[in-house]
């Protein structure tokens, strides 16, 4: 699969209003097919593309690029921290106030206030995936089309460009890494899932996330597992191995598992 197709299809497979924070991928090819069908200079016993309009285009375009997805994704991270806080916040109230111990004890409360925390928490978790997803998918395709730059115009551009997007925010995946593997120790805490050999306990079946936003997290962890795949064509230029959460596709499934709420 080309990929410009491959670009389009993850994109579509993201949350609807992240779609125009993704690479302009298009938009960059056109200015490469229009550079590469230049004239022709003689500088000594070499030719070159003449540099002009179109190079600056290309340049000016990819710069913004970056400062776009800065701007988008430290704009999620930031709110990222803030629902991190509040749902530590609402499961230790609902605790507080209804749980066995509690200062107004209700099974039945508890365990309606607690299924809606953890849709909410498995929704959080899937955006978090999309999120480094993005980071993934937007290096990429940087890389992509800066290889093409060079290869049609004889340019070196690529090495000097992605040596400073290794040390772009967006590419600094981190912090949501971190705040992943916490969500997930929370799951495991607070919602234990219903061991096997178990036939006595009753199970409540939770609603998980909604259906979207889990089926594209699903999409963006067989997306990035091919992404990070040796192969023949493997270069510097390549995905490094990023620091991704320990989740994988089947521990995602689990957290979307029957629960048992105490």
């Amino acid at each position: 699969m080309k990929f410009g197709k491959w670009l389009k299809q993850q994109i579509q497979e993201t949350l609807p209003d992240w779609r125009e924070n993704f690479l302009s991928y298009k938009d960059l090819k056109k200015l490469v097919r229009l550079i590469s069908s230049g004239p022709m200079i003689r500088v000594g016993a070499t030719s070159s593309k003449a540099p002009g309009k179109a190079e600056a285009e290309f340049v000016y375009l990819l710069n913004g690029e970056i400062e776009k997805f800065n701007g988008f994704f430290m704009e999620k991270e930031e709110d990222f921290i803030i629902r991190h806080k509040e749902l530590k916040r609402r499961i230790q109230t609902v605790i507080e106030k209804w749980g066995e111990n509690g200062t107004h004890p209700s099974a039945e409360i508890y365990k309606h206030e607690m299924t809606k925390i953890r849709k909410d928490i498995v929704n959080f978790h899937g955006e978090m995936v999309l999120l480094i997803n993005y980071s993934n998918i937007n290096y990429t395709g940087l890389a992509k089309i800066l290889k093409k730059y060079d290869k049609r115009t004889g340019g070196l551009l690529r090495s000097p460009f992605i040596q400073e997007v290794l040390r772009q925010p967006f590419f600094t995946t981190d912090l949501v890494s971190k705040l992943a593997k916490e969500i997930e120790a929370t799951i495991d805490a607070v919602f234990p899932l219903r061991k096997p050999e178990s036939t006595s306990t009753a199970v409540t079946r939770v609603p998980v996330a909604e259906e979207g936003i889990f089926r594209n997290t699903v999409a963006a962890l067989m997306s990035m597992q091919e992404m990070r795949k040796g192969s023949s064509t493997v270069s510097h230029f390549s995905l490094p191995p990023l620091n991704l959460p320990d989740s994988d596709l089947p521990q995602l499934l689990q957290i979307s598992s029957p629960i048992t709420i105490p």
